[in-house]
C-alpha cells in the first residue's frame, strides 16, 4: 500500500512546472493525472512515475485500466 503521505507530495512529472500536476489514486493501482490524463501504474506498492509510462496509458479510459497494472518494460 502507498503511503497517504507519498501520496500528498507526488505530483505529475510533465504538468508540475506550469499546473498543479494533481494525482488521483485511483483503484489503489494507478496515480491518474487530473490535469493532462496521463496514467501512472503502481507496482508492488511503488508508483513507477516515468514520463514513458504515464504516455502509454493517457489514452486508456480509468474504467479500462487493469489491476494490479503490468511491469514497466
Amino acid at each position: 500500500m502507498v503511503k497517504p503521505e507519498l501520496l500528498e507530495i507526488l505530483r505529475c512529472p510533465v504538468c508540475v512546472h506550469d499546473n498543479k500536476g494533481q494525482l488521483d489514486f485511483i483503484k489503489e493501482s494507478w496515480l491518474v493525472c487530473s490535469d493532462c490524463g496521463r496514467k501512472y501504474p503502481v507496482v508492488e506498492d511503488i508508483p513507477v512515475m516515468l514520463i514513458d509510462e504515464g504516455d502509454k496509458w493517457v489514452q486508456t479510459a480509468v474504467n479500462d485500466l487493469p489491476v494490479p497494472p503490468p511491469k514497466p518494460g
